[in-house]
């Protein structure tokens, strides 16, 4: 009953003139932000911390800070919704979580099914949104318990998990997939160590201490890689694309998308409470599970309509997620909650199990705002599904300067150097040729992001063990992801290889 009570109180705070405002301000931006690639909800959030500043300075700080962490967790999961547009429409993922809606959203709307994609892109978000809301609220304290059980040990197994879960995006070939999965490990690998400090494959040019900037190699995959396509394949000349007559989902698509974005929301929003794990591993997840229960797993890839519900489900839910460790923990689940405690720490304010008892109004105040949010993405998006849907219709000739413009401008918003501009040009031909040979490039993507993250609890799991590799199997959640793990590779390979032993036996 305290808890109905708090959240009611919650909702007065929402619906105060001036956080309705700041929460319609909020999604406005993020829904920019996630529409650009590159900028990123971390980036967004980061940039409008002075200017909320700015904005509540004549206010008392409770209410200052209130009102300030509303429009900066408006940004967060409007961009997760923003991202999809370009997605869907332009095969241009806004921010790394959107990276998986490319594979079955760009499909559709070369179909003529960008309305119905972008409808349920935003059904999705709302329902996710919703179910994380109501999981924030019932599940907050038990939940965070047991992510704070997770240790190295625990996350290096969980990685590992989502590593082998590559080969759910193999397509035709397992083995070109762990192809493509070890050259994401190995260019994970430059830059400095974060334990040693040395300089790894860096071979003394400064511009990669940093390391790879994932979004450079995702844009220009993803992107440019089918910009280049239409160039190298003179294939100037504009498709007939059918005709947009429904923007509305039909019945069949609501049926086909209603259990991945109930399983999406779940997957994403148990997967965002775990810090670090992220809204880009959760959509990866969400699609790999979607695709291996399919009766119909081959339409994957093709335009199938469970490849948008259940990702974009997913990364809306882990944003939701991830402030469960932030709110009762303090420990930020993500990038952007770091930088959202940052926010907090500079209204004096510490984000911790004392939160909901000291500050009650921004605790509660928050979670009843992401309910209003939600709503207010709902309704602002789906009346513009019809003018984003018109993008598609644009001629080529119009379409790859705009697309190619925006990468550009995206990838030099981030890192301000020439040599990403030069590597996104090199990733948009190669993600032309390896998409022309088979070479799927989602395990690279992934890989990529994975990579480090793995060896760094499997370095910090050693540590701890002295050294002792036992203790990836004497941790039993760790024995678990690894036996997971070890199926998930091994089955598919034993059902091909009975297959090809039943049609030699027949043949024989």
């Amino acid at each position: 009953m305290d808890t109905i009570q708090y959240l009611m109180n919650g909702f007065a705070i929402a619906f105060q003139w001036h956080n309705i405002l700041f929460a319609l301000l909020g999604v406005i931006i993020g829904t920019a932000v996630g529409v650009l690639p590159g900028i990123g909800p971390m980036s967004g959030v980061a940039l409008l911390i002075p200017v909320t500043a700015t904005l509540t300075s004549g206010l008392p700080l409770e209410m200052a800070a209130t009102s300030s962490i509303i429009l900066l967790s408006g940004v967060y999961y409007g961009a997760m919704y923003g991202g999809s547009t370009t997605s869907i429409l332009l095969n241009t993922p806004g921010e790394s979580s959107s990276v998986v809606t490319t594979l079955d959203g760009y499909q559709m709307a070369r179909q003529g099914r960008a309305g119905a994609a972008l409808s349920i892109a935003a059904i999705g978000s709302f329902v996710a949104g919703i179910v994380a809301l109501i999981g924030l609220v019932l599940l907050a304290r038990p939940l965070s318990k047991i992510a704070i059980n997770f240790g190295p040990a625990e996350y290096f197994s969980l990685m590992l998990l989502g590593l082998a879960a590559v080969s759910g995006l193999a397509g035709k070939s397992i083995t070109k997939a762990l192809i493509m999965t070890v050259l994401g490990l190995l260019l994970g690998t430059i830059g400095i160590d974060a334990v040693s400090g040395i300089a790894r494959f860096t071979y003394d040019q400064p511009v990669l201490f940093g390391g790879i900037e994932f979004l450079t190699v995702a844009v220009g995959l993803f992107a440019l890689g089918e910009v280049f396509k239409t160039i190298f394949e003179k294939d100037g000349n504009d498709e007939p694309i059918a005709k947009i007559n429904r923007i509305l989902p039909t019945k069949q698509d609501l049926k086909d998308s209603a259990a991945p974005i109930a399983r999406g929301s779940l997957l994403g929003f148990f997967l965002g409470v775990l810090p670090g794990a992220g809204a880009t591993l959760a959509s990866f997840f969400a699609y790999i599970t979607e695709k291996k229960i399919s009766k119909n797993p081959d339409s994957f890839g093709k335009g199938n309509i469970a490849g948008v519900a259940s990702p974009e489900s997913a990364n809306n839910a882990s944003s939701g997620g991830a402030m469960i460790p932030l709110l009762t923990l303090g420990i930020p689940g993500s990038g952007t909650t770091a930088i959202l405690m940052g926010a907090f720490i500079m209204y004096n304010i510490q984000p911790g199990p004392l939160l909901f008892e000291e500050h009650p109004q921004v605790a509660w105040g928050l979670i009843a705002s992401m309910f209003l949010g939600n709503l207010m993405l709902l309704v602002l998006n789906m009346p513009l599904v019809r003018v984003f849907a018109k993008i598609i219709q644009t001629p080529k000739k119009y379409l790859l300067p705009i697309i190619f413009a925006i990468s550009i401008f995206g990838v030099y918003a981030v890192q301000y150097t020439t040599f990403d501009l030069l590597l996104l040009l090199g990733c948009g031909v190669l993600g032309y040729y390896f998409a022309k040979n088979d070479f799927p490039v989602a395990p690279l993507v992934l890989a990529l992001v994975l990579g480090p993250m793995i060896e760094n609890n499997m370095r910090r799991a050693l540590t701890i063990s002295n050294g002792e590799y036992n203790i990836f199997v004497e941790k039993p959640l760790s024995l678990v992801f690894l036996v997971v793990a070890f199926l998930w590779i091994c089955i598919p390979l034993v059902l091909k290889l009975r297959g090809k032993n039943v049609i030699i036996n027949e043949e024989g």
